[in-house]
């Protein structure tokens, strides 16, 4: 995506917006980036295995990943034995497709990419903008090649420093705990919210305390999945529709919440994503026992909704085989050079928990966090809706073309509804 016009580019911005392929993305939405080629010749990476349609970098895995829902909505050790045979077939299909590259599918990986990239395009440092997943790539330039990097914009950012995996799943639970009570302050104040002047919470105890409920003819929905849906539906875009089943539920029907919580129906080809992310988060799944007491640790720190997210965490490696890996932990000191690096924390964001995001900036000397009250992805959000006046973009241009990093305990408001 070359800058609009080429006489007065300020040279290649390197974007990476997250899982999944960023050309078919940017392709499908182009108001999520295209703004950026005001300033800057847009350079769309990928990682290994990931790429556009008919591309031979895309690694095409014969057998589907299976929905992590799965496992979240049928407890019992029979299903764990069952999912981890099915997600174990799903890897070696992708092992077999990607061949001797398999062992490039780390963030350790794209981060020498990234700087091959960088070499290519005759730039001396690199200047990058790395959304949800690409900000695990970007942590991973930090450490690796902290000199090399001119500007950086971090948004959505799993944190990839912190080595616990019990931690990790406990700032999981907790975000999307209090994303509930954060639903339930929306909807108070929100003329019109179908649950009137109702608490949200205490609807979602009595719909819990009344479960199974019905969902239709011959159809009901048991206590995990309204959980499962009211934790769909805490996504911020899909606040409104949540109060809707919410309220039908507690009129008797919950056919509503009944569909926000259907699996998927895998379809193949699968994509090397899921083991990417494993390779670089979880290479060591926990037994189903030990599983268990993490996962009562889980209810006792986020008993409504928040417990069941330590069951999708897990779903995604369980049954994968160890193989390369670039697991969590702290960077060296000895890379911890002082970096005008630039982190967005949306105070709504479910996937990348807040707190988690701010102190991955706050391992970089020089590091930033942009407070913003939305969610995960949000700046990439904002452009396709075209919302390109608020207080987050702007903020995120006057740095990445000016250098101008905001005062710290800066907070933009929230651009979207």
């Amino acid at each position: 995506m070359l800058a609009r016009d080429p006489a007065r580019s300020l040279g290649a911005l390197v974007v990476n917006t997250g899982e999944g392929s960023t050309i078919q993305g940017v392709r499908a939405r182009p108001d999520t980036v295209n703004e950026l080629a005001r300033w800057f010749d847009v350079v769309l990476v990928e990682a290994r295995g990931i790429g556009d349609r008919g591309s031979p970098a895309m690694v095409r895995c014969s057998v589907p990943q299976p929905d992590p829902l799965r496992l979240q909505l049928i407890p019992g050790a029979a299903q764990w034995r069952s999912y981890a045979r099915d997600n174990a077939a799903y890897d070696r299909s992708c092992r077999i497709a990607a061949g001797p590259a398999y062992a490039g599918l780390t963030s350790w990986q794209v981060a020498h990419d990234l700087d091959a990239l960088r070499a290519a395009l005759g730039e001396p440092r690199l200047r990058y903008f790395g959304n949800s997943y690409g900000a695990v790539y970007g942590q991973a330039y930090l450490e690796l090649f902290p000199r090399r990097v001119e500007r950086m914009y971090l948004e959505g950012v799993p944190d990839h420093g912190e080595p616990g995996l019990g931690r990790r799943l406990i700032a999981h639970a907790r975000a999307i705990e209090r994303q509930l009570t954060s639903f339930r302050d929306w909807c108070r104040g929100r003329m019109g919210c179908p649950l009137g002047d109702g608490d949200a919470v205490a609807v979602l105890d009595d719909l819990l305390d009344r479960a199974p409920l019905p969902a239709g003819p011959g159809r009901t929905v048991d206590d995990r999945r309204i959980v499962a849906a009211v934790t769909a539906g805490l996504v911020p875009g899909r606040w409104g529709e949540l109060a809707h089943a919410m309220a039908a539920a507690a009129e008797g029907d919950a056919s509503a919440l009944a569909v926000m919580a259907v699996m998927a129906r895998p379809v193949a080809p699968g994509t090397v994503a899921r083991s990417m992310a494993c390779h670089d988060f979880m290479p060591a799944v926990p037994g189903y026992r030990r599983f268990l007491a993490m996962e009562s640790r889980l209810r006792e720190v986020a008993p409504r909704v928040g417990w069941m997210s330590g069951r999708h965490e897990i779903a995604r490696c369980l049954g994968l085989r160890q193989g390369p890996s670039w697991p969590p932990h702290l960077p060296r000191k000895d890379a911890r050079k002082k970096a005008a690096v630039l982190v967005g924390v949306g105070r709504l964001d479910t996937v990348a928990p807040p707190a988690s995001a701010a102190r991955v900036a706050g391992r970089v000397p020089g590091g930033v966090v942009l407070w913003h009250g939305d969610g995960h992805g949000a700046y990439l959000l904002q452009g396709l809706g075209k919302l390109r006046a608020t207080c987050l973009r702007a903020r995120v241009h006057d740095y990445l073309v000016n250098g101008a990093l905001p005062p710290r305990g800066t907070v933009c408001p929230a651009g979207m509804e």
